[in-house]
């Protein structure tokens, strides 16, 4: 079991830590110089007296816990730190992992994790570090950032001795031992500084915090508040901001709103807004406090707004109850924030935290609302960068910002868009899982998720940098090289490379497949030009049996690869469904006829008009070796319903038939569409487009949000006019009426999936003159085994997983043949394997080389991909769509930007076989285990666990199962303990970096790279 226990960073190693760090790689604790903030107006505001560059930084929680997360925050744009909350029960033991920030956030721990007096110490040791950094890298002489103070949750707990030590130290540190410690190592060090002196660092004022935010606990009794405040004000002098629980909205306000804006999983507790302060309350205990701290002159207002108590309903995090916050909360706290203010003209003091980002920000600000703090951006990749573009927006608004006053016009208006606003939508990041099913290495773990994602694993970094580039020849020759489809996967694809896209935890994914399908457009006429077909090299023929995409992207591969291929279909036309069940609306002819030209460009061979039949020995016997069966799934899946059947049609079958003649169809008036995946929706939008038709209902036993189709498939169908019928599954149709049985979802299970029960005794009746049944194809297992092909009882086709070759020799079968209806991607996929299995038979090299051969300015290539990082940018014009891409396959780190306590580090280390320049170093005594790098690894593997890791004591080290090591004494002899394989062992470099005991090449030259260039790193 390894140790949640954070070990903080001395003052004077802390110092020392940000200047050689930044000296070796230009970044302080991982915040590139690049994103240092520079104001570039003479713009302040002003608040309780002091005054703030900017009016943004972090929320009291995991980023502003230890000092070198206020340092990250700070370097980045933020000026106002609310620190993390303390209270009289300081020792707490919380379940690990305590944060998931996937989408909106859920976090179980909710103050410092620190002793109180260890908490005090980073935040004295964090005021001097930012002092430092002010005037050493900004020359900038007067403060210009502030710190707010947080604490909870009761009277008593306030006011016991040691939460009050913390909060007379915060008001006047000057008696403490730590501000002495840290103001002595600074007058003994001053010559280590450019622009630091002893005066300097003399006029650092004691006096840290002048305000505080209190945080209460959901169901803390009004009285008990209203209580806490006064004695805030009045005893212990304070400026006072109160946090306010979105439970103030009301249980049915918040459940309706989680509804609409697509969160119905969110699971409420109805006692948590009913044990909480209610609003006519609270209004009432705001208007006393604000008449009481005008008589004790002191500011007063309010936080908006804590988080809000949900249940753990699917594991999410250990326990029973999590505190949501983040882009779903966002709703609630700004029309939280306007009902307040309303109540009050706008004459009412906000702090805003709840949701805010790059995207709503300005016009939060906008409003009079300040300071404005974040925690789930900040979470994110790009992380605390992000701060960066947070400031550059805020910095030219702050001119206009004069009013005491809010503008109750402009804040009404935000509250009312937030419900439309897609950036708080669910369904703006409908998948839920970006991780591969890849473990994560001790070394060389970069990768791009896109490409990973992809059933055929194309180069989508690589070809997306040359569209950018207007390299588009090459971009095709990119996809190409893995992909015969790049107009057909360039237009329907499913595209699940932009479901592992990295950008969907900054905004949207790229849009993949509309590159590609521009590098085809603009590729293919070059490209074409330049190729010719390859002579066969072997004797040994194979016969591709079905012109569908798994037989298409076989046949191409074996005809690069030297082999003479014949494709053989039952149709007069290559393209499988493709070429005749997908609607016209959906691809073009001549998009489908480019990709055929391409594989016939290879030498590909066709036979059409064939009887599908034909056996696997009338092939051989016509000498072919080698036989593909890539013949799909042929078999309509039966609908079971009573009554009219005939009016009863499978979905693909009329597809193909609307496909062929549209206008000599008949369908009536009503059509019903029974299923919900991307043929149902096609055959919705198709009916639609039939003469005489003028409703189509998609009729579904579960809800929409469980529907396998494609969500814009979806989007598609709603624009289009289709009637989506919900959690109604069909039982008979007799003389026109279709009669359903109404459903409801019943409870979520472990995975928190909610299956349909019947909803008994409550019936539906639509007017349906012809249902089309969309409930998937069958394969039709009559002809394999007809072919001697083996198959179970249960219908498992027995094959080669690695080959796919059955059970009769050198005959294959793939694609919706072997696994049902499938994608064309995936069926690519399965051709492909074949055709490499085939080649390999034959001794001859697969080769999918295109990608390794480009060429890029790597120095340019690295500083825009720097520039791109921690900047939100949706979608706004193809045409700059691959300037979005973050080209993870060349830099990650994503493990290094979202931990809060900069516990993930990134070391360059050259050569010795290593395939990336930078590689991960976790800090075991900087990690308090909140599991955040885990959620946004690409990986199926938590870095916190599997990376190679530095401990810094003996204790840590024998207490943790993960590989790494420790130096022995300060490490200036070279020596250290290794844990690797579980095997431990004693090692000593010598001065030119070789162990005396034997070690892997790649770990010795990452150990000798942090000890000879980090020292900063390990001497704490």
């Amino acid at each position: 079991m390894m140790s949640d226990k954070m070990i903080p960073i001395p003052f004077k190693k802390l110092v020392n830590w940000m200047f050689e760090e930044y000296k070796r790689t230009r970044t302080i604790f991982g915040i590139s110089e690049g994103k240092f903030f520079h104001k570039t107006n003479d713009q302040a505001i002003q608040l309780f007296g002091e005054t703030m560059e900017t009016p943004v930084g972090p929320a009291a929680g995991p980023h502003t816990q230890l000092a070198q997360n206020i340092i990250a925050s700070y370097l980045s744009g933020s000026r106002f730190f609310e620190l993390k909350s303390v209270q009289i029960m300081d020792e707490l033991e919380i379940p690990k992992p305590c944060i998931l920030a996937e989408d909106e956030c859920y976090n179980t721990e909710w103050s410092t994790e620190l002793p109180i007096m260890g908490a005090f110490n980073e935040y004295v040791k964090a005021w001097f570090a930012l002092h430092v950094l002010q005037k050493e890298l900004f020359n900038q002489s007067d403060r210009r950032f502030m710190f707010n103070m947080s604490v909870g949750y009761d009277l008593k707990g306030i006011q016991s001795s040691k939460v009050d030590q913390f909060i007379e130290g915060l008001k006047d540190a000057s008696g403490t031992a730590v501000f002495q410690e840290c103001l002595t190592s600074l007058l003994e060090n001053v010559n280590q500084f450019e622009k630091i002196d002893r005066a300097y660092v003399e006029q650092i004022s004691p006096n840290i915090c002048s305000s505080i935010t209190l945080s209460t606990m959901h169901g803390c009794p009004p009285a008990e508040i209203e209580a806490i405040i006064k004695y805030l004000i009045s005893e212990k002098k304070l400026h006072t901001f109160v946090k306010m629980n979105p439970t103030l909205l009301g249980y049915e306000y918040v459940r309706n709103t989680f509804d609409k804006m697509g969160y119905r999983y969110i699971q409420l507790k109805e006692e948590s807004f009913t044990h909480d302060l209610q609003f006519n309350d609270g209004i009432e205990m705001l208007k006393r406090l604000k008449v009481f701290a005008a008589e004790k002159q002191k500011d007063f207002g309010v936080k908006m707004s804590n988080t809000l108590p949900v249940k753990i309903g699917r594991s999410e995090l250990p326990g029973e109850e999590m505190y949501m916050s983040g882009r779903s909360l966002y709703p609630l706290t700004i029309n939280l924030a306007y009902k307040l203010a309303a109540q009050f003209n706008g004459d009412l003091k906000i702090s805003y935290s709840g949701g805010a980002d790059a995207f709503n920000i300005g016009r939060i600000f906008e409003t009079g609302i300040q300071p404005i703090t974040v925690a789930t951006t900040l979470l994110k990749p790009g992380a605390y960068m992000r701060f960066k573009q947070l400031a550059d927006l805020l910095s030219p608004l702050m001119a206009n910002q004069q009013s005491s006053k809010l503008d109750m016009e402009k804040l009404k208006a935000l509250a009312e868009s937030a419900f439309d606003d897609a950036n708080h939508l669910k369904e703006k990041r409908d998948v839920v899982n970006r991780k591969t099913e890849l473990k994560l290495p001790l070394l060389d773990c970069f990768l791009a998720p896109c490409t990973v994602g992809c059933p055929i694993e194309q180069d989508v970094p690589e070809y997306l940098r040359l569209v950018g580039e207007g390299r588009y020849e090459e971009a095709y020759e990119v996809i190409v090289s893995k992909n015969p489809f790049p107009f057909i996967t360039g237009t329907i694809c499913t595209h699940n490379c932009m479901t592992k896209c990295t950008r969907l935890d900054y905004d949207e994914s790229v849009h993949i497949r509309g590159q590609k399908l521009v590098a085809a457009e603009k590729g293919y006429e070059g490209y074409m030009q330049k190729i010719s077909a390859l002579e066969p090299k072997s004797s040994a023929k194979v016969a591709v049996i079905g012109a569908g995409p798994s037989g298409l992207a076989a046949a191409y591969f074996l005809a690069k690869g030297g082999m003479e291929v014949t494709v053989f279909d039952k149709r007069a036309k290559a393209g499988g469904t493709v070429e005749y069940v997908i609607p016209d609306f959906r691809i073009s002819k001549e998009a489908i006829s480019k990709d055929s030209k391409l594989i016939e460009k290879m030498g590909v061979k066709f036979e059409f008009g064939i009887d599908p039949n034909v056996s696997v020995a009338a092939y051989k016997a016509k000498g072919f070796q080698y036989i593909y069966l890539a013949i799909g799934a042929g078999k309509t899946n039966v609908l079971e319903l009573k009554g009219e059947t005939k009016r009863v049609r499978g979905a693909i079958p009329f597809l193909e038939a609307f496909k062929a003649n549209p206008d000599a169809l008949q369908l009536g008036k009503n059509v019903a569409v029974v299923g919900g995946g991307n043929s149902a929706m096609d055959a919705a939008r198709a009916a639609l487009r039939v003469k005489g038709v003028e409703n189509v209902y998609i009729v579904y036993r579960r809800t929409k949000d469980y529907m396998p189709a494609d969500h814009e498939e979806l989007l598609y169908a709603v624009k289009d006019g289709v009637i989506f019928k919900e959690l109604l599954a069909p039982i008979s149709l007799t003389e026109g009426v279709l009669k359903c049985q109404a459903m409801e979802l019943g409870q979520p299970d472990a995975s928190g999936r909610r299956s349909p029960v019947t909803k008994e005794g409550v019936f539906e009746e639509l007017p349906i003159d012809t249902v089309l049944s969309a409930i998937g194809e069958l394969i039709d297992y009559d002809l394999l085994k007809n072919n001697g092909i083996e198959v179970s009882d249960k219908g498992v086709i027995r094959v080669n997983e690695e080959t796919l070759e059955t059970s009769v020799e050198n005959v294959f079968i793939g694609g919706d043949a072997l696994v049902g209806p499938w994608t064309v991607v995936g069926a690519a996929k399965h051709g492909t394997k074949v055709a490499k299995a085939i080649l390999e038979k034959e001794q001859f090299e697969f080769k999918q080389e295109a990608a390794s051969r480009v060429t890029f300015n790597q120095e340019n290539q690295l500083l825009e991909i720097a520039q791109k990082k921690a900047v939100l940018k949706p979608v706004s014009d193809q045409e700059q769509e691959s300037s979005r891409c973050l080209e993870c396959n060349k830099v990650c780190n994503i493990c290094t930007e979202v931990c809060p306590n900069r516990a993930n580090v990134m070391i360059p280390v050259n050569g010795q076989g290593l395939t990336n320049l930078n590689q991960i170093l976790h800090v075991d005594g900087m990690c308090n285990v909140c599991g955040n790098c885990a959620t946004f690894c690409p990986y199926s593997s938590e870095p916190y666990k599997a990376k190679f890791t530095l401990f810094w004591t003996e204790k840590d080290f024998q207490d943790s199962p993960n590989s790494g090591f420790y130096f022995l004494g300060d490490g200036t002899e070279g020596e250290f303990m290794l844990r690797l394989d579980e095997q431990i062992v004693k090692v000593k470099f010598d001065e030119f970096g070789k162990t005396n005991v034997p070690v892997d090449d790649k770990i010795a030259a990452f150990i000798w790279t942090v000890y000879k260039d980090y020292a900063y790193l390990y001497r704490v």
